[in-house]
Formats: C-alpha cells, structure tokens, sequence
C-alpha cells in the first residue's frame, strides 16, 4: 500500500516537473511576443509600452482603474487613408449621377458641375457645406437600416484608385496592433471621428473590432415614423444633429462617453482639442499624431515641416509646434511603422 502511493506520489511529482519544464517556453515565448511587430523599434515605440505599463501596472502612482481606461481614436487620416479625399465622401458623390438623372438642371449647377467634371482636385477644395447638401438630397429621409444596407452595398464594390483595393482594406496595420495591445490591457477603445456616425457603425466592428455603440461622430437628425405596415423606424432628417470635429470632438466625448479619456491619437487639426482635452486630465495621459511624411508608401502632406499644403487632413505647423511643446508622440509613417498595410506583409 505504501509502494503504491509512493508510486503514484512520484508519478505525479515527474508529471508536475514535466509541465513546468514544458511550461516555460511558452511563457517565455508569450513574454517575447511582441505586440506591436509593425512598428520600428524607437521612441514612439517605447512611449506606448511606458504609458501602458505605468497606467496598468497595480501600485504604480499612476494606475487608471480598469473601468476609466478609456482610449479614443479619430478615424481619417489616423486609422485609414484619407486622400485623395474621405472614403465617406466618395460616398456621397457616388450619388451625385442619380440626383441629377431625377433633377437635369442641376449639373449646370454648383457642386454638381464640379463633381460631374471628375476634376479631383476641385472636388477635394469643395466645402463641407456642399457634400452635406448632397447627403441630404441623397439620404433625406431614409430609414437609418436603409442608409446602412446602402453603404455596405457600396463598400463592397467600390475601389481606391490607387491600390484597386476595397476602402475597408487600406487600414493602417500598426494602428490596430496598437488598439488590439490597449484592448488587452484593459482599455476600451472608441472611434470620435468627423466623419459620420451611421456611416462607421457599418464596418466598425469587423473592421476595428469597435462595436457600434463604441463609435461617436457627426450625425444627421432622426425622426420616429411608422411605415405603411405600423412598422416604427428612424428616418433620416435634413438636418444635422452633431458636428463631431474641432472642439465638438471634445464635446461629443462628453456627451457619448461620459469619461475624459486616458488615450488619445489624431492626426490633424480637427483633432486638436480632443488630444488638449485628453491631456488635460490628471495622472498619465498620453495623446498621439499620426504624420503623414511617406508620399512612397502613402502620402505626405502638412502643410507642418515643409510638407505640402491639404484642405483633407490638414496637418498644421502650429499643431506640430504644440504637439511638440506638450510631449504628444508624433507618430512619423516613415520612421515609426515598418509596414503601413496588412496586404504589404
């Protein structure tokens, strides 16, 4: 009877020695992972693990609780390519044919007659009073599933010149190491972008792995009706609600989130009060740029550092110089991310 547990201890003993043994590699392999492989190794680099590190580390002076982990992302320009114009406001030209077909005199018109030349650079110079004239022709009205079924329906088929590649692929492969490696470490990441709300709701979650309701931009009015069949939806007004861009970035983290956020990264001057307000909060905050200064592998504009000027993502040299006084992380495209896309790798 002693033998067999004796036995069975020393079984049991090499069992325990093998798993241990067997054991670590995988911790040490898991402890050498590296989270952010599209990243180059340097400063940019390091102040993301240091933030982390210091905001999650329990005992640390500047542990965030896990529930105030909050991290915001502005979405063009700083998660996919903006240029030659906004993805979502190719959208909304798409629809400038069928507008016209219902209503000829308008290409003798402005911004038809410019949007019917094709002349992408006097396209990109309308103002945003002009497409949002053309959201409202085109969506007035609409139930808010309608809108979304026609946008994925449009995503589906439409290409970036550049690349022949669907909108949705031309995603910046370190910004979403970046936001999966704050995810892991207790973070809940939002998107606060100009662009609108419906329309990022649509993709965000397979995209981002941001779910809709994690998703605060500018927003058209909605009423409540009932169809011919009793049937209650929203229907899409011609009028905006929120203009989610400049301080209204701020304002709308306010009124959709509710916390200031640990976290924040940009890339232009429509995002500079959400990194001031961001940075502004006590303990470690942390706000980022994204420059863009590879015309080889992207684009580059500013017009900050000599680059040239863009009315899309303006990139300013007052912004530059504040982002530099105030210790915000310029992230450069050029030196800090060894591959921009995923379909590069």
């Amino acid at each position: 009877m002693i033998k067999g547990i004796t036995r069975c201890a020393t079984a049991a003993m090499l069992l325990t020695m093998l798993s241990v043994v067997n054991a670590e590699p995988a911790l040490a392999n898991s402890a050498n992972v590296d989270p952010l492989p599209s990243w180059n190794e340097g400063r940019t680099k390091s102040t993301i693990f240091d933030f982390v590190q210091e905001t999650t580390t329990e005992g640390s002076k500047n542990f965030v609780q896990p529930q105030d982990r909050i991290a915001t992302f502005d979405q063009d320009g700083t998660l996919w390519v903006e240029h030659p114009l906004y993805t979502q406001y190719l959208y909304i030209l798409s629809k400038t044919n069928g507008i016209v077909q219902h209503n000829p005199s308008l290409a003798e018109h402005e911004p038809f007659k410019t949007i019917l030349s094709g002349d992408m650079k006097k396209i990109s110079e309308l103002s945003n009073a002009d497409i949002f004239r053309i959201a409202i022709m085109a969506q007035d009205g609409m139930s808010v599933e309608d809108y979304s079924a026609d946008v994925v329906k449009w995503l589906e088929t439409a290409r970036d010149p550049r690349w022949n590649r669907p909108y949705t692929d031309l995603i910046y492969q370190p910004m979403l190491e970046l936001m999966e490696y704050l995810r892991e470490n207790g973070y809940k990441t939002y998107i606060v972008t100009g662009g609108g709300q419906d329309f990022v709701r649509t993709y965000s979650d397979r995209v981002y792995g941001i779910p809709p309701e994690q998703i605060a931009g500018t927003s058209f009015s909605t009423q409540f009706k009932y169809d011919k069949d009793g049937k209650a939806f929203l229907a899409l007004q011609p009028s905006l609600f929120f203009n989610d861009d400049f301080g209204g970035k701020a304002e709308g983290i306010g009124l959709f989130i509710g916390k200031r956020p640990h976290f924040s990264a940009g890339n232009s001057t429509g995002d500079r009060e959400m990194l001031e307000y961001t940075t502004s909060g006590d303990g470690a905050r942390l706000g980022m740029l994204v420059f863009h200064d590879d015309a080889q592998r992207e684009y580059a504009y500013g017009p900050a550092q000599g680059l040239p000027a863009s009315n899309v993502g303006t990139f300013s040299q007052s912004l530059y110089d504040e982002a530099t006084t105030k210790n915000w992380s310029i992230i450069s495209m050029k030196n800090d991310w060894k591959t921009i896309f995923k379909f590069e790798q």
